[in-house]
């Protein structure tokens, strides 16, 4: 795996900050990023990736602690199964607070979100200070980049910056569980 430079790292961050959309590998394949608050940037990205605003989006973070103001609190029980899946490749479905943005729950009431166990993916997220935005890097209905050249042949100019590195290994994106029954709806 490789490190990602402080160098790299903090142009990322400035991408971020300045409303821009960033490009970086993750456990399975590379993902598009941006501040999750910043409804034009999501806009930016929804665009780049030829994906509906209803479909919602993911959140990635470095610890569970960032996710605190996009969710409404779960039972304690839930709270010990979810803990536990994370830093790793699983994604939870919980109810959206109420000031999450509807850009990023869609037509939904929930939100995804996943503590990330990739090291650059987490180092992002701790430089930036929360979580971001994380889907495919793709256009809706391909194949999602499992490297940065792949990310630059299917979406050109589209990303503001794309961070090299490489992916995990996992073979498929992460799980997908529904967080109040621990059902898994998508494997």
């Amino acid at each position: 795996m490789s490190v990602i430079s402080s160098h790299r790292l903090r142009l990322a961050v400035q991408f971020l900050r300045s409303g821009g959309v960033i490009a970086y590998p993750t456990e399975a394949v590379f993902g598009l990023g941006c501040d999750p608050w910043d409804g034009e940037a999501v806009e930016r990205l929804l665009t780049l990736k030829q994906r509906a605003v209803s479909k919602g989006l993911i959140l990635i973070a470095s610890h569970q602690d960032q996710l605190q103001p996009f969710v409404a609190p779960l039972p304690e029980e839930r709270l010990r199964e979810i803990w536990s899946s994370w830093p790793g490749p699983n994604t939870w479905l919980f109810p959206a607070s109420a000031q999450t943005p509807a850009w990023l729950t869609g037509r939904f009431d929930t939100l995804a979100v996943r503590v990330t166990a990739h090291p650059i993916a987490a180092a992002i997220c701790r430089a930036y200070g929360g979580p971001i935005v994380s889907t495919s890097a793709n256009r809706a209905r391909r194949r999602p980049a499992r490297t940065a050249l792949q990310v630059r042949m299917g979406l050109g100019n589209g990303p503001d910056y794309v961070l090299a590195g490489a992916c995990s290994g996992a073979d498929r994106p992460s799980r997908i569980r529904d967080g109040l029954s621990g059902r898994l709806l998508r494997v």
